[in-house]
């Protein structure tokens, strides 16, 4: 079992930064990985991030150059830092921790409760 609790969302103007933190009971073994994921209104569920246990990142192609996701294993912590945020990053962000399928795709089944992102224009 995993743990995960989210902090850090809030609302800025566009073109502000926020970094969101994702406290972790444990961290994923090898072959595992943590992602942040968001869901805005009336929309599905998107990847945005995800980080590999051996340190290799992915990132959705609306956030590269953006966004960058770290972890620091001595803290079991997350941490998503946002840059130039623009009105539609507007979402609930989530953490989630899972492990890579044969595709080396990222499967979660572990999810925090979700921490609000609100970017004005």
């Amino acid at each position: 079992q995993v743990q995960l609790v989210e902090s850090g969302g809030g609302s800025v103007q566009a073109g502000g930064s926020l970094r969101l933190s994702c406290a972790a009971s444990r961290f994923p073994q090898r072959g595992g990985c943590m992602g942040w994921l968001r869901q805005a209104p009336g929309e599905e569920r998107e990847g945005v991030a995800d980080i590999e246990s051996h340190g290799d990142t992915n990132y959705a192609d609306s956030v590269k150059g953006r966004f960058i996701i770290s972890k620091d294993t001595a803290k079991n912590t997350l941490y998503l830092q946002m840059n130039s945020l623009k009105p539609e990053d507007t979402a609930m962000y989530y953490c989630a921790a899972g492990y890579l399928d044969y595709d080396d795709l990222p499967v979660y089944n572990y999810w925090g409760q979700g921490t609000q992102v609100t970017v004005s224009s």
